[in-house]
């Protein structure tokens, strides 16, 4: 799970279908997303942190960490 995605989301007050909506794809895709069942490209990152206001590349820092765990 990408937790720090979930805090974000929820510091913001958006629920999944806001986000998924404001970023245009499904909240599907956007729940695996948040719970790192799937990865994303770029320009998918770039929309759902400008919805979110946070850097995109947080995304990929996130990603080896995660991996370590």
């Amino acid at each position: 799970m990408r937790q720090w995605l979930f805090d974000i989301r929820k510091k913001r007050n958006f629920t999944m279908a806001e986000v998924a909506e404001q970023s245009n794809i499904s909240e599907s895709y956007y729940s695996m997303i948040e719970n790192g069942v799937r990865n994303l490209p770029v320009s998918t990152a770039k929309k759902i942190a400008s919805v979110l206001g946070f850097d995109w590349v947080q995304f990929y820092n996130d990603e080896p960490k995660a991996a370590n765990r």
